[in-house]
Protein backbone atom coordinates (compact mmCIF):
# COMPACT_ATOMS: atom_id res chain seq x y z
CA UNK A 1 0.00 0.00 0.00
CA UNK A 2 1.30 3.42 -0.88
CA UNK A 3 2.21 5.65 2.05
CA UNK A 4 0.53 9.02 2.16
CA UNK A 5 1.36 12.32 3.75
CA UNK A 6 -0.14 15.56 2.62
CA UNK A 7 1.96 18.24 1.03
CA UNK A 8 -0.50 20.65 -0.46
CA UNK A 9 -0.84 23.36 -3.03
CA UNK A 10 -3.01 26.34 -2.18
CA UNK A 11 -5.81 25.55 -4.66
CA UNK A 12 -7.95 28.35 -3.30
CA UNK A 13 -5.35 30.95 -4.19
CA UNK A 14 -6.31 33.09 -7.14
CA UNK A 15 -4.61 32.35 -10.44
CA UNK A 16 -1.83 34.69 -11.44
CA UNK A 17 -1.33 36.25 -14.83
CA UNK A 18 0.74 34.24 -17.27
CA UNK A 19 3.12 37.14 -17.74
CA UNK A 20 4.61 36.85 -14.26
CA UNK A 21 4.34 37.80 -10.62
CA UNK A 22 5.60 40.74 -8.61
CA UNK A 23 8.88 39.88 -6.90
CA UNK A 24 9.01 39.85 -3.10
CA UNK A 25 9.90 43.17 -1.50
CA UNK A 26 13.63 43.72 -1.26
CA UNK A 27 14.46 40.90 -3.65
CA UNK A 28 16.86 41.16 -6.54
CA UNK A 29 15.81 40.95 -10.15
CA UNK A 30 16.77 37.71 -11.94
CA UNK A 31 20.31 37.91 -13.23
CA UNK A 32 21.55 40.45 -10.71
CA UNK A 33 22.63 37.96 -8.04
CA UNK A 34 26.31 37.62 -8.88
CA UNK A 35 27.55 36.90 -5.37
CA UNK A 36 28.66 33.38 -4.42
CA UNK A 37 29.40 31.59 -1.18
CA UNK A 38 29.35 28.17 0.42
CA UNK A 39 26.83 26.13 2.36
CA UNK A 40 26.67 22.94 4.40
CA UNK A 41 23.67 20.87 3.32
CA UNK A 42 22.45 17.29 3.10
CA UNK A 43 23.20 15.38 -0.09
CA UNK A 44 19.48 15.37 -0.97
CA UNK A 45 18.77 13.64 2.34
CA UNK A 46 20.92 11.61 4.75
CA UNK A 47 18.99 8.35 4.37
CA UNK A 48 19.47 8.39 0.61
CA UNK A 49 23.15 9.28 0.79
CA UNK A 50 24.04 6.84 3.60
CA UNK A 51 21.59 4.00 3.04
CA UNK A 52 21.13 3.93 6.82
CA UNK A 53 17.46 3.31 7.57
CA UNK A 54 18.05 3.56 11.33
CA UNK A 55 18.73 7.30 11.36
CA UNK A 56 16.41 9.16 13.73
CA UNK A 57 15.32 12.75 14.20
CA UNK A 58 16.02 12.91 17.96
CA UNK A 59 14.55 16.38 18.22
CA UNK A 60 16.93 17.98 15.72
CA UNK A 61 19.97 16.50 17.43
CA UNK A 62 23.23 17.52 15.78
CA UNK A 63 24.72 14.08 16.49
CA UNK A 64 21.84 11.95 15.20
CA UNK A 65 23.13 12.38 11.65
CA UNK A 66 26.83 11.63 11.10
CA UNK A 67 29.08 14.37 9.75
CA UNK A 68 29.68 12.21 6.67
CA UNK A 69 26.10 12.82 5.57
CA UNK A 70 26.69 16.56 5.20
CA UNK A 71 28.53 18.19 2.33
CA UNK A 72 29.80 21.70 1.66
CA UNK A 73 28.71 23.06 -1.72
CA UNK A 74 28.96 26.34 -3.62
CA UNK A 75 26.08 28.73 -3.00
CA UNK A 76 25.22 30.76 -6.09
CA UNK A 77 23.03 33.62 -7.30
CA UNK A 78 23.21 35.46 -3.96
CA UNK A 79 22.48 39.18 -3.92
CA UNK A 80 25.49 40.07 -1.75
CA UNK A 81 23.41 41.26 1.23
CA UNK A 82 24.76 38.54 3.53
CA UNK A 83 21.29 37.01 3.80
CA UNK A 84 19.90 34.01 1.93
CA UNK A 85 18.42 36.09 -0.85
CA UNK A 86 19.14 36.03 -4.54
CA UNK A 87 17.95 35.56 -8.07
CA UNK A 88 15.75 32.56 -7.39
CA UNK A 89 15.14 32.29 -3.64
CA UNK A 90 14.32 34.68 -0.81
CA UNK A 91 14.35 32.78 2.49
CA UNK A 92 12.46 33.81 5.60
CA UNK A 93 11.97 31.95 8.87
CA UNK A 94 9.57 32.15 11.78
CA UNK A 95 11.96 30.23 14.06
CA UNK A 96 15.42 31.40 15.06
CA UNK A 97 17.58 34.19 13.77
CA UNK A 98 17.76 34.65 9.99
CA UNK A 99 20.91 33.14 8.54
CA UNK A 100 23.46 35.89 7.88
CA UNK A 101 27.10 35.88 6.85
CA UNK A 102 29.17 38.79 5.57
CA UNK A 103 31.42 36.25 3.86
CA UNK A 104 28.47 34.23 2.46
CA UNK A 105 29.56 31.13 4.39
CA UNK A 106 26.49 29.30 5.74
CA UNK A 107 28.01 26.33 7.55
CA UNK A 108 25.36 25.12 9.98
CA UNK A 109 24.20 21.69 11.16
CA UNK A 110 20.66 20.41 11.63
CA UNK A 111 20.48 21.56 15.25
CA UNK A 112 20.61 25.13 13.97
CA UNK A 113 17.42 26.71 12.63
CA UNK A 114 19.61 28.34 10.01
CA UNK A 115 20.44 24.91 8.53
CA UNK A 116 16.90 24.56 7.22
CA UNK A 117 17.05 28.08 5.82
CA UNK A 118 20.25 27.17 4.00
CA UNK A 119 18.73 23.95 2.65
CA UNK A 120 15.73 25.90 1.38
CA UNK A 121 17.89 28.46 -0.42
CA UNK A 122 20.21 25.91 -1.99
CA UNK A 123 17.51 23.54 -3.24
CA UNK A 124 15.17 26.17 -4.67
CA UNK A 125 18.17 27.69 -6.46
CA UNK A 126 19.26 24.24 -7.60
CA UNK A 127 15.79 23.50 -9.00
CA UNK A 128 15.61 26.77 -10.94
CA UNK A 129 19.19 26.35 -12.17
CA UNK A 130 18.21 22.90 -13.41
CA UNK A 131 15.30 24.38 -15.36
CA UNK A 132 17.68 26.87 -16.96
CA UNK A 133 20.08 24.07 -17.86
CA UNK A 134 17.19 22.29 -19.58
CA UNK A 135 16.65 25.47 -21.60
CA UNK A 136 13.74 27.12 -19.81
CA UNK A 137 14.39 30.82 -19.67
CA UNK A 138 17.04 30.31 -22.36
CA UNK A 139 15.86 28.80 -25.66
CA UNK A 140 12.48 27.83 -24.18
CA UNK A 141 9.95 29.95 -22.27
CA UNK A 142 10.98 30.72 -18.70
CA UNK A 143 9.38 28.97 -15.75
CA UNK A 144 9.44 30.80 -12.39
CA UNK A 145 12.42 32.80 -13.53
CA UNK A 146 12.20 35.16 -10.55
CA UNK A 147 13.05 35.47 -6.85
CA UNK A 148 10.85 33.04 -4.97
CA UNK A 149 9.68 33.39 -1.36
CA UNK A 150 10.43 30.42 0.90
CA UNK A 151 9.14 30.56 4.46
CA UNK A 152 10.60 27.98 6.85
CA UNK A 153 8.56 26.57 9.77
CA UNK A 154 5.99 29.25 9.15
CA UNK A 155 3.12 27.83 11.17
CA UNK A 156 4.78 25.06 13.13
CA UNK A 157 2.66 22.31 11.54
CA UNK A 158 4.02 19.13 9.98
CA UNK A 159 2.94 20.07 6.50
CA UNK A 160 4.24 22.11 3.58
CA UNK A 161 2.38 23.85 0.80
CA UNK A 162 2.61 26.38 -2.02
CA UNK A 163 0.48 29.40 -2.74
CA UNK A 164 0.58 31.38 -5.96
CA UNK A 165 -0.45 34.95 -5.15
CA UNK A 166 2.32 35.70 -4.60
CA UNK A 167 4.32 32.56 -5.28
CA UNK A 168 5.48 31.23 -1.92
CA UNK A 169 6.45 27.89 -0.43
CA UNK A 170 5.87 27.34 3.27
CA UNK A 171 7.87 24.49 4.81
CA UNK A 172 6.61 22.93 8.04
CA UNK A 173 8.13 21.23 11.06
CA UNK A 174 7.47 18.18 13.19
CA UNK A 175 9.45 14.96 13.24
CA UNK A 176 12.11 15.60 10.63
CA UNK A 177 11.48 19.21 9.66
CA UNK A 178 10.40 19.45 6.04
CA UNK A 179 13.24 21.73 4.95
CA UNK A 180 15.77 19.04 5.91
CA UNK A 181 14.75 16.92 2.92
CA UNK A 182 15.49 18.29 -0.55
CA UNK A 183 12.74 16.24 -2.15
CA UNK A 184 10.10 17.94 0.03
CA UNK A 185 11.43 21.39 -0.88
CA UNK A 186 11.52 20.66 -4.60
CA UNK A 187 8.14 18.91 -4.52
CA UNK A 188 6.56 22.15 -3.36
CA UNK A 189 8.52 24.08 -5.97
CA UNK A 190 7.01 21.72 -8.55
CA UNK A 191 3.56 23.04 -7.72
CA UNK A 192 4.80 26.53 -8.47
CA UNK A 193 6.22 25.31 -11.79
CA UNK A 194 2.75 24.13 -12.83
CA UNK A 195 1.10 27.34 -11.63
CA UNK A 196 3.64 29.38 -13.57
CA UNK A 197 3.08 27.39 -16.76
CA UNK A 198 -0.72 27.16 -16.51
CA UNK A 199 -2.32 29.74 -14.21
CA UNK A 200 -5.01 28.10 -12.09
CA UNK A 201 -3.67 24.59 -12.72
CA UNK A 202 -5.19 21.83 -10.60
CA UNK A 203 -8.92 22.51 -10.65
CA UNK A 204 -9.96 18.92 -11.38
CA UNK A 205 -9.17 15.72 -9.49
CA UNK A 206 -6.95 14.47 -12.32
CA UNK A 207 -5.14 17.80 -12.61
CA UNK A 208 -4.57 17.92 -8.85
CA UNK A 209 -3.21 14.36 -8.98
CA UNK A 210 -0.89 15.33 -11.84
CA UNK A 211 0.34 18.23 -9.73
CA UNK A 212 1.24 15.98 -6.81
CA UNK A 213 2.83 13.46 -9.15
CA UNK A 214 4.97 16.06 -10.89
CA UNK A 215 6.08 17.49 -7.55
CA UNK A 216 7.25 14.03 -6.48
CA UNK A 217 8.96 13.43 -9.82
CA UNK A 218 10.67 16.83 -9.87
CA UNK A 219 11.95 16.31 -6.32
CA UNK A 220 13.47 12.99 -7.34
CA UNK A 221 14.91 14.10 -10.69
CA UNK A 222 16.47 17.33 -9.35
CA UNK A 223 18.00 15.36 -6.48
CA UNK A 224 19.40 12.66 -8.76
CA UNK A 225 20.77 15.27 -11.15
CA UNK A 226 22.52 17.03 -8.25
CA UNK A 227 23.92 13.70 -7.05
CA UNK A 228 25.37 13.11 -10.51
CA UNK A 229 26.69 16.68 -10.69
CA UNK A 230 28.47 16.57 -7.33
CA UNK A 231 29.31 12.85 -7.20
CA UNK A 232 27.06 12.07 -4.23
CA UNK A 233 26.11 8.48 -3.39
CA UNK A 234 22.54 7.24 -3.85
CA UNK A 235 22.19 4.20 -1.59
CA UNK A 236 18.41 3.80 -1.45
CA UNK A 237 15.71 3.25 -4.06
CA UNK A 238 16.12 6.25 -6.39
CA UNK A 239 12.37 6.27 -7.04
CA UNK A 240 11.62 6.75 -3.34
CA UNK A 241 10.33 10.19 -2.35
CA UNK A 242 11.49 11.77 0.93
CA UNK A 243 13.32 8.91 2.64
CA UNK A 244 14.47 11.20 5.47
CA UNK A 245 11.33 13.25 6.04
CA UNK A 246 9.28 10.07 6.35
CA UNK A 247 11.34 8.30 9.04
CA UNK A 248 8.98 9.52 11.78
CA UNK A 249 5.84 7.99 10.29
CA UNK A 250 6.87 5.03 8.11
CA UNK A 251 8.49 1.67 8.68
CA UNK A 252 11.90 0.94 7.21
CA UNK A 253 12.78 1.12 4.40
CA UNK A 254 11.41 4.64 4.79
CA UNK A 255 9.60 6.23 1.89
CA UNK A 256 6.75 8.71 1.75
CA UNK A 257 5.65 7.66 -1.73
CA UNK A 258 7.36 5.90 -4.61
CA UNK A 259 7.33 6.32 -8.36
CA UNK A 260 6.64 2.62 -8.89
CA UNK A 261 3.60 1.57 -6.83
CA UNK A 262 2.18 -0.27 -9.87
CA UNK A 263 -1.18 1.47 -9.58
CA UNK A 264 -3.51 1.98 -12.52
CA UNK A 265 -6.57 4.17 -13.05
CA UNK A 266 -8.66 1.25 -11.76
CA UNK A 267 -7.07 1.82 -8.34
CA UNK A 268 -8.07 5.46 -7.98
CA UNK A 269 -9.58 6.48 -4.65
CA UNK A 270 -10.26 10.15 -5.38
CA UNK A 271 -7.35 11.52 -3.30
CA UNK A 272 -4.73 13.48 -5.20
CA UNK A 273 -1.61 12.20 -3.39
CA UNK A 274 -2.64 8.57 -3.80
CA UNK A 275 -3.97 8.90 -7.33
CA UNK A 276 -0.93 10.95 -8.30
CA UNK A 277 1.20 7.82 -8.00
CA UNK A 278 -0.50 6.53 -11.15
CA UNK A 279 0.79 9.52 -13.11
CA UNK A 280 4.21 9.65 -11.44
CA UNK A 281 4.94 6.04 -12.39
CA UNK A 282 4.21 6.86 -16.02
CA UNK A 283 6.73 9.71 -15.74
CA UNK A 284 9.33 7.44 -14.15
CA UNK A 285 8.85 4.68 -16.70
CA UNK A 286 9.10 7.21 -19.54
CA UNK A 287 12.40 8.30 -18.04
CA UNK A 288 13.64 4.70 -18.00
CA UNK A 289 12.37 4.18 -21.55
CA UNK A 290 14.27 7.23 -22.79
CA UNK A 291 17.42 5.84 -21.21
CA UNK A 292 16.85 2.50 -22.94
CA UNK A 293 16.74 4.37 -26.26
CA UNK A 294 20.06 6.05 -25.47
CA UNK A 295 18.40 9.40 -24.73
CA UNK A 296 19.27 11.33 -21.60
CA UNK A 297 17.07 11.81 -18.57
CA UNK A 298 17.44 15.53 -19.23
CA UNK A 299 15.91 15.03 -22.67
CA UNK A 300 12.87 13.46 -21.05
CA UNK A 301 12.64 16.12 -18.33
CA UNK A 302 12.78 18.86 -20.96
CA UNK A 303 10.04 17.22 -23.02
CA UNK A 304 7.87 16.61 -19.96
CA UNK A 305 8.11 20.17 -18.66
CA UNK A 306 7.69 21.65 -22.14
CA UNK A 307 4.52 19.59 -22.60
CA UNK A 308 2.99 21.06 -19.45
CA UNK A 309 2.55 24.44 -21.14
CA UNK A 310 -0.20 22.72 -23.13
CA UNK A 311 -2.15 21.28 -20.19
CA UNK A 312 -5.53 22.76 -19.30
CA UNK A 313 -6.11 23.90 -15.69
CA UNK A 314 -8.71 21.13 -15.29
CA UNK A 315 -7.04 18.57 -17.53
CA UNK A 316 -7.82 14.86 -17.44
CA UNK A 317 -5.18 12.15 -17.32
CA UNK A 318 -6.02 11.24 -20.91
CA UNK A 319 -5.77 14.77 -22.29
CA UNK A 320 -2.50 15.53 -20.49
CA UNK A 321 -1.01 12.22 -21.62
CA UNK A 322 -1.96 13.00 -25.24
CA UNK A 323 -0.24 16.40 -24.98
CA UNK A 324 2.86 14.80 -23.47
CA UNK A 325 2.94 12.22 -26.27
CA UNK A 326 2.61 14.90 -28.95
CA UNK A 327 5.46 16.89 -27.39
CA UNK A 328 7.67 13.80 -27.27
CA UNK A 329 6.90 13.09 -30.92
CA UNK A 330 7.74 16.65 -31.93
CA UNK A 331 10.87 16.97 -29.85
CA UNK A 332 12.33 13.46 -29.74
CA UNK A 333 10.82 11.36 -32.53
CA UNK A 334 8.49 8.41 -32.93
CA UNK A 335 10.45 5.89 -30.84
CA UNK A 336 10.48 8.24 -27.86
CA UNK A 337 6.80 9.05 -28.30
CA UNK A 338 6.02 5.32 -28.39
CA UNK A 339 7.82 4.94 -25.05
CA UNK A 340 5.65 7.65 -23.55
CA UNK A 341 2.42 6.14 -24.92
CA UNK A 342 3.38 2.71 -23.55
CA UNK A 343 4.23 4.13 -20.11
CA UNK A 344 0.82 5.79 -19.83
CA UNK A 345 -0.99 2.76 -21.25
CA UNK A 346 0.61 0.56 -18.57
CA UNK A 347 -1.11 2.77 -15.98
CA UNK A 348 -4.44 2.48 -17.80
CA UNK A 349 -4.18 5.96 -19.30
CA UNK A 350 -5.08 5.86 -22.99
CA UNK A 351 -5.79 8.50 -25.62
Amino acid sequence: MARLRIWTIGLAAAAVAATGVTAPAGATKPGSGSSTGSARIFMVNPVQSSGDQSLADDNDSATSVPASDYVVVPLTHLDGSGYLRGDYAVVQSSTGTPAFSKSNEFLYNRHDDQFEQTMAYFWVTQAQTYLHELGFGERLPGVLNQPFDVKVDQYGGDNSYMTDKPYRVRLGKGGVDDAEDAEVIVHEYGHAVHASQVPGFGTSLDAGSIGEAFGDYLGVTVGLDAAAQFGWPVRTDPACVADWDSISYTAAPHCLRTLHENLTVADRIGEVHFDGQIWSQALWESRLGYQALGLSTRAWDTTLIDSQFGYAPDTSFSAAAATTYATALRRDGQAAADVVRAAFAARGITF
